[in-house]
């Protein structure tokens, strides 16, 4: 029985009709495409884990917010350390405003009540820096989502083309045996075969980096409670006092 070898593979592809190549030169692109962003995005969501972590563990264990924020800025990749660098940032902007306008005495009503208000922007922070860090997570996530529902059509389309050839071919030659229509219809669907095989990773890897981002998103929302309830209970202790 023959057996297929890679230069009989490579001899189809070069005998090939030019849509047939064409659509095997495109697959190439978005299979070399998608292993660009497969290999980029593991090594960052990867990293981007690993320092949420260390993060969340200096956090907890800081004697102090300027603690976290030191760390937080030796901690490029993390989201979480980003999300809480805007949020600490915006709290010492609330903090020097609020001494400015009260001339320094942060026990008044006045200071108070302006801390409720400040809860609420550091909240919109929070907001906004969990929105921005998810855009970041999921940059050229869409471009995999694309090429796993697009790639086995184009190969299809490749195929169903080359199948079309082949049996013009055979209108002209007069002939239907084996020998005239197998290498026609073998060549069609190496176009089947490059669609899959450009498909097949590119979902895989879409459906587990979007769970990762799924599972950061989590983590980022939680530590945004976690953290406006440090600050509210701040808050109860000034009001305590």
């Amino acid at each position: 029985m023959p057996v297929t070898t890679s230069n009989d593979i490579i001899q189809m592809i070069l005998q090939a009709g030019p849509m047939v190549r064409f659509v095997l030169l495109l697959l190439l692109f978005f299979s070399m495409a998608s292993w660009a962003i497969i290999f980029a995005k593991y090594r960052f969501i990867r990293k981007a884990h690993k320092e949420s972590a260390d993060f969340l563990y200096v956090f907890w264990h800081s004697r102090g917010l300027s603690e976290g924020f030191a760390a937080s800025k030796r901690l490029q990749y993390s989201p979480i350390a980003r999300v809480f660098r805007i949020a600490y940032i915006e709290l010492k902007k609330v903090n020097k405003s609020q001494l400015s306008s009260t001339g320094g005495n942060v026990t008044n009503e006045r200071s108070l009540s302006q801390e409720v208000v400040a809860v609420d922007n550091i909240k919109r922070a929070l907001r906004r820096a969990v929105s921005m860090e998810l855009a970041g997570l999921g940059k050229a996530l869409p471009f995999l989502a694309t090429t796993g529902n697009t790639t086995p059509f184009i190969g299809l389309f490749g195929t169903v083309w080359g199948i079309m050839n082949a049996f013009r071919g055979i209108g002209l030659r007069g002939t239907a045996n084996l020998a005239v229509v197998a290498p026609g219809i073998s060549e069609a669907l190496i176009a089947t075969a490059a669609g899959l095989a450009a498909a097949i990773p590119a979902v895989v890897a879409y459906n587990y980096f979007t769970n990762k981002v799924r599972l950061m998103e989590s983590e980022m929302h939680s530590f945004s409670a976690d953290f406006l309830n440090l600050i509210e209970r701040d808050l109860m202790r000034r009001k305590v006092k």
